[in-house]
């Protein structure tokens, strides 16, 4: 083969790498402390009415997860990388803009 002929070569990209990593449909770690506030307000409580709002959380909670994630499975991550860029790049222009 020439010098000036190039091959492209073909790499797989493994499908565990490249999904989002989600629990129950929603973002994982959200779920997970969504889940582990209702068990606090449950245990800290205790009371059937406790366990009821704790429960009607954890559902209502899991749902809205679940609708973010269907949206865009990596809407948390990129909501706190704008939080963070949010000093560099402002929303208005300056008087100094080309």
């Amino acid at each position: 083969m020439p010098a000036h002929e190039t091959s492209l070569v073909s790499h797989p990209i493994h499908r565990a790498l490249s999904r989002p990593n989600l629990l129950m449909g929603g973002d994982r770690e959200l779920v997970l402390l969504t889940g582990l506030v209702c068990v606090i307000l449950v245990f800290v409580v205790i009371t059937i009415t406790a366990a009821i709002l704790g429960a009607f959380a954890w559902i209502v909670m899991v749902s809205v997860l679940r609708l973010m994630a269907r949206k865009d499975p990596m809407m948390r991550r990129i909501y706190l990388r704008h939080i963070r860029y949010r000093p560099v790049y402002r929303a208005t222009s300056t008087p100094f803009a080309r």
